[in-house]
């Protein structure tokens, strides 16, 4: 699997760039081949500046794992400190955040879970489960689950008597 990877990388690495495809890999590589984190380096450096389309692989990536990742990071560039850190800064450091948050997340085949998934950047999305398969889900299941999305109250953390009176509180980061 790690071969046609690597294989793919190098086949594509061209178009995406020619594309203006910014290409990023979040996840735990430390476990694969040097060869293949390697290029995946190359790739994201040389997409870097690209802005028509975003990319993100993720690769043996875990929710928790970016939770702790992050923590770890956020410690090392902060030795001196063990206290007084916020949401704001261990967020600056979790894998995905150079990306705004989900929306909406669609979750096919019939789980209604995330499965350790963005577990941080899920807070305020909204959630879409289908039994759909991911091979059949087409342009018409998309179309419904953006519909579905489209009828939802976008709260993030608040209630609707709070979003109608303007309040502040609530936890919410809208």
């Amino acid at each position: 699997l790690m071969q046609l990877f690597l294989k793919s990388l190098q086949k594509e690495l061209d178009k995406l760039h020619e594309n203006g495809i910014r290409f990023h890999v979040i996840g735990d590589l430390s476990r694969f081949d040097e060869s293949l984190v390697r290029l995946i380096r190359e790739a994201e450096e040389r997409t870097a500046g690209n802005r028509r389309l975003a990319l993100t692989i993720a690769a043996n990536y875990g929710g928790r794992w970016d939770i702790m990742q992050a923590m770890e990071r956020m410690l090392a560039a902060s030795p001196d400190r063990r206290s007084g850190f916020d949401e704001e800064e261990l967020a600056s450091h979790l894998a995905l955040a150079y990306a705004p948050e989900p929306d909406l997340f669609i979750r096919t085949g019939g789980e209604q879970r995330i499965s350790n998934f963005l577990l941080w950047q899920l807070a305020y999305t909204e959630l879409y489960f289908t039994d759909t398969l991911w091979p059949d889900f087409d342009e018409a299941a998309l179309a419904e689950a953006i519909a579905s999305y489209q009828r939802r109250e976008r709260r993030f953390g608040r209630t609707s008597e709070q979003l109608k009176g303007g309040a502040e509180d609530g936890g919410g980061n809208a």
